[in-house]
């Protein structure tokens, strides 16, 4: 079997257990803490918050230790601590009322803080995985075949839409049919033995691939000019370039090394935050990287936020599940379509074509706005219920039992999104037994599902130009740096969410998603017009630098 075969089944095989673990976690939160939702938003806050802060520390420990022990390390943290995590949250299943008495409730506080912990140390270990195989290994395994590295993100993204549907609901029946102790079993089963195929699958698709062993240290002057060609003349590097070389240059002084202050110990990690930064800045990719991480502001997605208003418009869970598995197959289609544009066009005019393609699609969700059915109405002003909550002094949310539940009061309001209700709590009763009309949310989700083309196309763009732009010595830190602001503007939704909840300011998010959407682009169009200049339009042509690299002759039609 080739290397690439067993990267792929590697790859499925990590993925199918993290998106078991991602969706069972959240659903076992909220079971565990009354059916309230604020243990799921506290994990949500603290892994965002955790990638934010050390993405970039990730990448430079990616960066600085050799593939395989990089790979091994996390694939072992990650898996470990998943297996962890489903043992206790098994033991509180088991034991939840006695821990409730135990010490006024205090151990079982502190066992749900372990969850939470333990569950965040298994996402920035998934994170470190995701940035050595996806954006490093698969460079290497590709050689300089840029067809093969287009069509090798391609297959990998498949295998994500794929997984993303079919997990969840294999997942799922495990727990309806049995019960969530049984779920924690066998996710925590399913962990361990994924875990020792993928280490030995690691390990061929090292031996396999000699080249996985060479690693670059040192950055040669011509990359640093080949790099920055765009940024700075050549007789000033840029920024980001000089703190690479003074790197280099401080690892071939190993004395130095050791007499270092333990003052400069403890700011290491925080030099490293800025100079990751900086030099992610400094990157000639920088525009498309921003242009994507914009496209993580948005509502215009099949999560739980875009999920529980299709509850308030009437939609059900059967007719909400047959829309998750179109998008997927229009996601897969984005990657189709992405292989194809670029052989036609080059890769930067691919981004462009794919951001004007989702673009046109989530125009249809700006329109649903204003179309019979929409709850949108701007004299209900979306901070009503914050207010409320702050100024009046109404109670905030508490573990209740199962005859108090229908009466239970949450801080943001999130519950009138997600329980189902058709209206919201405040609204007139005597409008509720009216239908809702469909016609704004079907235009929604006709723009949600058909812009998902364009999305997974662009998403794949500045993921192989990431890839083919960042010198090797580099990929870890901007890569984390990159996930670092994939989930601040995540984040930013849904600090944005919380501060309109109601059903009536959806319309609003929907407006300001696609206002987003629109920027992320422009940023990539400014990208694509300071690469290609005047031939940005002229389609059907090889991209310049395509011309100028020195790849293999069956190569040359390739960006």
């Amino acid at each position: 079997m080739s290397a690439k075969f067993l990267l792929y089944l590697g790859h499925a095989l990590s993925t199918w257990g993290d998106r078991m673990w991602h969706f069972a976690v959240s659903v076992f939160l909220v079971e565990l803490y009354g059916n309230s939702l604020l243990l799921t938003a506290v994990y949500g806050l603290v892994v965002a918050g955790s990638v934010l802060l050390l993405g970039a520390i990730i990448g430079d420990w990616v960066d600085k230790n050799s593939r395989l022990k990089v790979a091994q390390t996390s694939l072992v943290v990650q898996n470990a601590s998943v297996i962890l995590c489903g043992i206790i949250l098994m033991i509180i299943f088991l034991f939840k009322t006695q821990l409730l008495t135990l010490y006024h409730g205090w151990l079982l506080t502190m066992c749900y803080i372990l969850v939470i912990t333990i569950a965040n140390i298994a996402n920035l270990a998934s994170t470190a995985t995701a940035i050595t195989i996806q954006r490093d290994w698969i460079v290497v395994v590709a050689g300089e075949d840029r067809s093969k590295l287009a069509d090798m993100n391609a297959t990998i993204r498949r295998i994500d839409q794929l997984t993303n549907i079919l997990a969840p609901m294999a997942v799922g029946q495990i727990m309806t049919f049995g019960s969530p102790m049984i779920g924690c079993g066998f996710i925590s089963g399913w962990n361990l033995m994924s875990m020792c195929v993928e280490y030995l699958l690691l390990w061929k698709v090292y031996q396999k691939t000699p080249t996985l062993a060479l690693k670059c240290a040192k950055v040669e002057e011509s990359e640093l000019k080949q790099l920055n060609v765009k940024k700075e003349s050549y007789v000033k590097p840029a920024e980001g370039v000089q703190l690479i070389v003074e790197k280099d240059v401080t690892g071939f002084e190993p004395q130095q090394e050791k007499e270092i202050s333990c003052a400069a110990r403890i700011a290491e990690p925080f030099i490293t935050f800025r100079d990751g930064w900086v030099a992610y800045y400094n990157q000639p990719v920088f525009l498309a990287g921003m242009g994507l991480a914009f496209l993580y502001m948005t509502v215009l997605g099949f999560d739980c936020i875009t999920t529980g208003y299709a509850y308030t418009q009437g939609l059900s869970g059967s007719v909400l599940s047959l829309l998750m598995g179109a998008s997927a197959v229009t996601g897969i289609m984005g990657t189709v379509a992405f292989t194809w544009l670029r052989r036609k066009c080059g890769l930067i005019r691919t981004g462009l074509i794919s951001g004007i393609a989702q673009f046109a699609c989530l125009v249809l969700c700006a329109i649903s706005v204003f179309m019979p059915g929409s709850p949108l109405d701007l004299t209900v002003s979306p901070f009503a219920d914050i207010s409320a909550r702050l100024f009046e002094s109404e109670p905030f949310p508490t573990i209740a039992s199962p005859e108090d539940k229908p009466e239970m009061v949450f801080a943001t309001g999130m519950p009138n999104l997600l329980n189902g209700s058709t209206t919201p709590a405040n609204s007139d009763p005597e409008m509720s037994p009216e239908p809702v009309p469909l016609i704004s949310v079907s235009l929604l989700f006709a723009g949600v599902i058909a812009a998902r083309v364009g999305l997974w196309s662009f998403d794949l763009t500045v993921t192989q130009l990431l890839q083919e732009n960042v010198v090797e010595s580099e990929r870890g830190i901007i890569n984390g740096v990159q996930n670092s602001m994939n989930y601040l503007l995540d984040l930013l939704h849904f600090i944005m969410v919380i501060l309109a909840p109601n059903p009536e300011a959806f319309g609003l998010l929907v407006l300001i998603s696609v206002s987003f959407v629109a920027m992320g682009h422009i940023m990539y169009f400014r990208f694509a017009q300071k690469s290609l200049g005047k031939q940005l339009f002229v389609c059907c042509t090889p991209d310049p630098k395509a011309v100028s690299d020195s790849s293999p002759p069956g190569n040359t039609s390739t960006v």
